[in-house]
């Protein structure tokens, strides 16, 4: 999954420390940078985190007509199984004059 992927966690940003030099940058300016990050970093992580938990839901949900029994009533049912039933109705209901 994407903790296999992904190096760095937002603590380990925030726990960063980086040695200084006599013309280094200015701690300040490299702080704030780095609480941008880490902000931007925890709100990636849980936008995967929730893209992965709905792809998982959808997956299982596309899973299930298909594990349904034809006796069981339909719970997924989709915009093309409505027309189809339709379509079936209005066959039955109006015949041949469809056709006229």
């Amino acid at each position: 999954m994407l903790s296999d992927k992904v190096k760095l966690t937002a603590k380990d940003i925030l726990e960063k420390e980086f040695k200084t030099a006599v013309r280094g940058y200015r701690q300040e300016d490299v702080d704030k940078f780095l609480d941008l990050v880490i902000k931007d970093y925890e709100t990636f992580h849980q936008l995967i985190e929730d893209l992965q938990q709905e792809n998982m839901r959808l997956k299982k949900q596309a899973d299930e007509p298909m594990r349904r029994q034809p006796s069981q009533p339909m719970t997924g049912t989709t915009n093309f199984d409505i027309l189809k039933r339709l379509s079936n109705l209005e066959k039955h209901v109006f015949g041949s004059k469809l056709n006229d």
